[in-house]
């Protein structure tokens, strides 16, 4: 196999997205556009990863700057001219270069592997990557010779005649070229065209006059060709991208509901025999083990789930939950949290960097930020560790086996001690030895018909 390398074009504007965020950093399934790419392109083991920036240049180097070393076009003049920025990084190799752009994020690697070996096998000096197109138009069109069936030029659609808009085999902005041959044919080409613009498809002519092989590899896939320049292809590569990773999940052997209803990122992992149901969004690195429940409308982002744990109408982010464990509905476990196996985090509880050990629960309103909470511990309706006192954050340990009972404020730092009790009403200042039943309230007071007296003055 010889040498491989890429070019991502990733300098141009996009004007049309109507957004200040460069283009190419646009998300699809919560990956930016040209990191999908510059990862399916890495599959193919390149030699060197080229990538041309333009606007906005400092914030694509810092998303994806390990991935590839970078050139800069300073004047948008076309494709061809933003290839010819990497001349000085590939013109001396010798092997083969592919040109992809960087807003086409579902070509995925198969697909640029098939065109290598396309490319490579034929002898070709260059190889376009063609689809047939249901609506060709905005497109360049490939135009073969009717003789040979050959690549004989690609049109851009401005530049096209009656007869070539006909044509519905389209240029899908993907090339394979030989790179000395790239090179040398982008010294020659013109930017004598409506738009005053250096074509890459300009090298293809170029080629086939200095009597070069020119190929085509055709993919049967034209809906992962897509390229975005505006908000509406936006959705349709975010629609597409989230029915292939769905697809994939169920032939794995999870039971998505409903797929189009649900929205899971490029690198969640999920086992097989666990349900996702319907509305329910997982994003990160997320990974759910085999046997669990989520959803409805659960939200989990960079999460750890074990195996049998149930979320219902729940969010969780940035946390690990163990073993058969119950969550919501209506719960929010925030970051840095940790559950420990058949723990129950009931609804309305909101869990914030909170240790919860094996069996404990937290069942119902209630509040548990900067805790460490034992096993085997009852906390009660409407308890709130109060951690915060407007400059720093303090902990609540709650020892194993402890009861925490309803509307109770654990004023932190404060530990109640193992097997302890804590009376329900109380405002605990002070460590509860183990073993102990802390009562801190008022003793109540009884004002037999006073309740009359104040119906009797409201009267008058």
């Amino acid at each position: 196999m010889s040498n491989r390398y890429a070019v991502v074009l990733a300098a141009g504007q996009g004007t049309r997205m109507k957004s200040k965020l460069y283009k190419v950093l646009h998300p699809v399934a919560g990956r930016p556009m040209v990191e999908h790419v510059i990862n399916q392109i890495n599959t193919v083991h390149l030699n060197k990863v080229v990538t041309v920036v333009g606007f906005g240049a400092d914030k694509v180097k810092e998303r994806i700057g390990s991935e590839c070393e970078f050139v800069v076009q300073e004047e948008q003049l076309g494709t061809g001219h933003a290839v010819l920025q990497a001349e000085e990084l590939l013109k001396d190799k010798e092997g083969t270069t592919i040109v992809v752009c960087g807003d086409t994020p579902l070509i995925t690697g198969e697909t640029y592997q098939d065109l290598f070996q396309h490319h490579e096998r034929t002898g070709a000096k260059a190889t376009v990557l063609t689809a047939k197109a249901p609506n060709p138009f905005g497109y360049g069109r490939v135009i073969r010779n009717k003789a040979t069936n050959e690549v004989e030029r690609i049109v851009e659609q401005k530049d096209a005649n009656e007869e070539e808009l006909l044509v519905d085999e389209i240029n899908t902005g993907t090339y394979c070229f030989d790179n000395q041959a790239l090179f040398h044919a982008l010294q020659n080409v013109s930017n004598d065209n409506s738009q005053g613009e250096y074509y890459l498809p300009d090298v293809i002519e170029i080629l086939q006059k200095e009597e070069e092989k020119v190929s085509a590899f055709m993919t049967t896939n034209f809906d992962e060709t897509l390229g975005v320049n505006d908000r509406v292809a936006l959705a349709q590569a975010e629609r597409l991208m989230k029915h292939r990773i769905n697809e994939k999940h169920l032939r794995n052997g999870v039971a998505i509901i409903d797929p189009d209803h649900t929205y899971i990122e490029p690198d969640v992992e999920i086992e097989a025999d666990t349900i996702i149901y319907p509305g329910s969004i997982l994003k990160g690195n997320t990974v759910i083990k085999e046997n669990c429940a989520i959803g409805p409308h659960s939200e989990i982002t960079n999460c750890y789930i074990g195996e049998g744990t149930i979320v219902k109408q729940s969010v969780a982010s940035d946390s690990k939950l163990g073993n058969d464990v119950k969550v919501g509905p209506y719960a929010h476990i925030r970051p840095s949290s940790s559950i420990g196996d058949e723990a129950k985090i009931g609804n309305f509880v909101e869990i914030k960097k909170t240790e919860l050990a094996e069996k404990s629960k937290v069942s119902h309103l209630s509040y548990i930020g900067d805790a460490d909470v034992g096993r085997n511990v009852n906390i009660g309706c409407g308890t709130i560790t109060v951690n915060y006192d407007g400059k720093n954050k303090y902990l609540t340990t709650i020892e194993d086996d402890a009861f925490i009972g309803c509307n109770s404020n654990l004023i932190a730092p404060v530990t109640v001690g193992k097997g302890s009790y804590v009376a329900a009403g109380s405002t605990i200042t002070k460590d509860v030895p183990e073993d102990s039943l802390s009562v801190a309230r008022s003793r109540q007071t009884n004002k037999e018909g006073y309740a009359s007296k104040i119906k009797n003055r409201q009267k008058d």
